[in-house]
């Protein structure tokens, strides 16, 4: 186990490095942030943002919860998504999920969680709308990891519904939304290939947040 004091050095060591190299790096990273990519993720500590991107400081916008989820009615990632579009400006949106997720598995035990029941209540709400194909999957494992890729996919249509990304998107163009599995057997990142204007387009009828004219009625 690193000891509490070990963390100080390691800072200690990661400044000295910065610094080295550019004398001038924290004055630069103080200035401003303008990331391009805001990214939604798991809170396990196993999945760290920037490192399985590659990036550094000030080049990806961070969120993570348990099981990377995006509820209308959590304030705290629709205030992350209204700051990153509104006043980051951010061109993509990535929500992140991966295989051995402690929270999509919780959520495929029926049994009281406690405080987690109302959390975990989402991707059990994902398992059920799209129960035949799970249910058909024979190897536990298999159906874990599927479920572990519809809760990003399902998430990510949660981000496409909200207003601020509509009005964004059909004012500027972006952003864009992505939805990602990390694999931790092999360090792989798996895009899904969501497909964003397909989802947008297909949702409008009952989600256009971005008219200023009422919506008429639901088509079949």
């Amino acid at each position: 186990m690193i000891s509490y004091e070990t963390l100080f050095e390691n800072n200690r060591q990661w400044i000295a490095q910065k610094t080295a190299d550019n004398p001038a790096y924290f004055a630069e990273l103080a200035k401003a942030q303008t990331p391009d990519y805001l990214y939604i993720g798991c809170s396990d500590s196993r999945v760290t943002a920037e490192e399985l991107m590659g990036v550094g400081p000030g080049e990806v916008f961070v969120h993570r919860n348990i099981a990377n989820l995006v509820n209308n009615i959590d304030l705290n990632v629709m205030s992350v998504i209204n700051y990153a579009v509104k006043q980051l400006r951010v061109k993509h949106i990535i929500v992140c999920g991966h295989y051995n997720c402690g929270g999509v598995q919780a959520a495929m035990v029926p049994e009281d969680l406690g405080i987690l029941n109302p959390w975990l209540r989402n991707i059990r709400d994902v398992y059920r709308q799209h129960a035949p194909e799970l249910n058909a999957i024979a190897d536990p494992q298999e159906r874990y990891n599927r479920l572990v890729e519809l809760n990003v996919r399902e998430q990510c249509v949660n981000v496409i519904k909200t207003a601020v990304v509509q009005l964004a998107y059909l004012s500027d163009g972006y952003p864009v939304v992505h939805g990602w599995v990390f694999d931790l057997h092999t360090g792989s990142l798996i895009d899904l290939n969501i497909d964003f204007e397909g989802i947008l387009k297909d949702i409008m009828d009952m989600y256009n947040l971005a008219s200023h004219s009422p919506a008429g009625p639901p088509t079949a």
